[in-house]
């Protein structure tokens, strides 16, 4: 039986009043969206047929992380349902992850089980155990039986395998799938050129209305965040930690996710340093671990060639810190040495090209194509996005364990 004067756990937490309105995944109520009105209104116009009964347009959305797509879709998408239903319309939203559910039938199952209501339907949708093409049944059922329109979100839609279930969703009406429901498809991407790796069939079907978003500025997170302050408890925020995590975050992209998570972690910081007031100095400590868990996220599941060739750009990075972009070749050479290092067998130049390709597309680096002349030729040079400390740091820890 544990004591009632047990000190280990804190009873009154001193920094927050909700911490919850600083988690990634909350989705604010609509005084809270800031900086995003005109983006907001172009969502709502495309979709806006579907407040009838009628087919909304889809609708693919571009713009770095952390820049209000996923914030905007789902907010639009709550809000339809909301008119719809004021409407007499039967609607409803689904929201996939891919980067979790990136084959086509984690997708499709992932659609069909939030969709379904079993007490309507008399239908289940098991977690595994069906082939794709009996989730695909049992999905148009579930849409035929329950719903006028659907919206379904598909969020970092470039990591699935392939467009397999872009294509079913995008025509599922003209290919008799379905008899009455109406889909609207919103894909959501980081890669301004994911458009370009899709199937010609799949474009013209999906891309109906396309949208960037661009980064915030400054005074956009500033706003964002403190749209948001009350998190904390009364008086704890120093007056110069939101201008200082707005502005090392527009630096960096305009990443309102990084902004939030900095001004998260540096109230953390202050917890667990016993001090009441979150300083400015700790928002420079929060910057340094939302870079390291941003990038830990960035590289979670990849294979330990895939981190030494990441590991070879941050030791070139890292001592010459002059040059601004490294060749293939050089890159190579020093991931030999890793590979030797580690008691590995090297893969080929050609697979470490392809490596330094998919590491171009999680924009971890950029790359560019130089020319040599009428001596050299062109050839392509790598610079890392992320700050090369930081690089190495996780990928130690993450083969250490």
């Amino acid at each position: 039986m544990s004591s009632s004067g047990d000190d280990l756990f804190t009873r009154d937490d001193p920094i927050f009043e909700n911490k919850e309105l600083l988690e990634i995944n909350h989705l604010p109520e609509e005084g809270r969206i800031v900086g995003r009105d005109d983006e907001i209104a172009d969502l709502a116009n495309a979709v806006n047929p579907a407040i009838f009964g009628q087919s909304p347009s889809n609708l693919l959305i571009y713009g770095k992380t952390g820049t209000g797509k996923s914030l905007c879709a789902k907010h639009i998408s709550e809000r339809l349902v909301r008119v719809a239903k004021e409407e007499g319309v039967t609607a409803e939203f689904a929201y996939v992850d891919c980067a979790q559910d990136s084959t086509e039938t984690q997708a499709v199952q992932t659609i069909a089980h939030s969709l379904n209501d079993s007490a309507v339907t008399d239908i289940k949708i098991p977690d595994k155990g069906l082939s794709t093409s009996t989730y695909y049944k049992r999905l148009w059922t579930v849409l035929d039986t329950q719903y006028e329109v659907v919206l379904i979100i598909l969020d970092e839609v470039d990591k699935l395998d392939d467009d397999d279930i872009l294509m079913q969703l995008s025509r599922a009406g003209e290919a008799g799938k379905l008899e009455s429901c109406k889909i609207g498809v919103i894909g959501i991407s980081n890669k301004i050129k994911y458009k370009d790796r899709m199937d010609e069939r799949v474009k013209s079907s999906l891309c109906e209305r396309e949208f960037v978003f661009p980064p915030y500025d400054a005074n956009q997170l500033r706003e964002i965040m403190q749209a948001r302050s009350d998190a904390f408890k009364d008086g704890v925020l120093d007056s110069s930690v939101i201008p200082r995590a707005a502005a090392l975050a527009a630096r960096e992209h305009g990443d309102a996710r990084k902004a939030i998570d900095i001004l998260r972690y540096a109230g953390e910081i202050a917890q667990s340093t016993g001090n009441e007031v979150v300083r400015e100095e700790y928002v420079v400590q929060a910057r340094e671990r939302a870079e390291t868990d941003r990038f830990r996220e960035l590289i979670r599941g990849s294979t330990p060639h895939s981190r030494y060739v990441l590991q070879a750009l941050a030791v070139l990075a890292l001592n010459s810190a002059d040059e601004d972009g490294f060749r293939t070749t050089r890159i190579y050479d020093v991931y030999e040495e890793i590979c030797r290092q580690e008691g590995s067998d090297t893969l080929s130049l050609r697979r470490v090209r392809d490596l330094l390709k998919e590491h171009a597309f999680l924009d971890i680096i950029e790359q560019s194509r130089q020319s040599g002349g009428s001596a050299e030729g062109s050839y392509t040079e790598h610079q890392l996005l992320e700050d090369p400390d930081v690089v190495r740091k996780v990928l130690v820890e993450t083969d250490e364990t």
